[in-house]
């Protein structure tokens, strides 16, 4: 029980400000179809967090070393600076919604997952925990826990939030936890 409540709330927090909380957004404003998004999410939420839980034992012994921390802050700091260039599809770009919500939704969000501070924490949490299962399940709650209000309040929350601001927001939060893995 402890690694399905630890699991969902360290990665609901991860989740506040993530880049797949600002893909949630603009899945909510792009597509009408609510649970169809969010059954994306569940789908690959469970696929990357499985995987990620999975291979966590192997990962941890890289992570955990002097090195590893390294690599991870990095990789937060470039993904923070990556994070202020605003893609160039970001507002006209729509060929692939004739896939459905639902799978543009599962694919978009299992590729945002891949490196992301969630995913990272899974790994970290599949190696300290011995049940994959109960953790791959908190993970997942967790991201839901965080992006299921996002998506039903998308429409509203893109009126009344500027996507620079949101972007600027979660630049720094990444950057943030970035110093922390390399001098904390």
């Amino acid at each position: 029980m402890e690694s399905f409540l630890t699991s969902t709330f360290t990665v609901a927090l991860a989740e506040i400000g993530d880049k797949t909380q600002l893909l949630s957004l603009v899945l909510a404003a792009r597509f009408r179809n609510k649970w169809a998004i969010i059954g994306g999410i569940l789908a690959a939420t469970i696929l990357n967090h499985g995987l990620s839980a999975w291979l966590g034992n192997w990962l941890a012994q890289f992570l955990q070393s002097n090195l590893g921390q390294i690599l991870i802050g990095g990789s937060f700091i470039a993904l923070a600076l990556w994070l202020l260039i605003p893609d160039k599809d970001e507002d006209i770009n729509n060929s692939f919604d004739k896939f459905g919500a639902f799978w543009v939704s599962t694919i978009l969000f299992f590729l945002a997952e891949i490196g992301d501070k969630t995913q990272i924490a899974t790994v970290l949490l599949g190696a300290q925990f011995e049940s994959v299962i109960w953790v791959t399940i908190g993970t997942t709650l967790g991201m839901l826990i965080a992006n299921v209000p996002v998506v039903f309040a998308g429409d509203y929350l893109m009126k009344k939030i500027p996507l620079n601001v949101t972007r600027a927001f979660a630049a720094a939060a990444f950057a943030l936890v970035g110093l922390f893995h390399i001098f904390g």
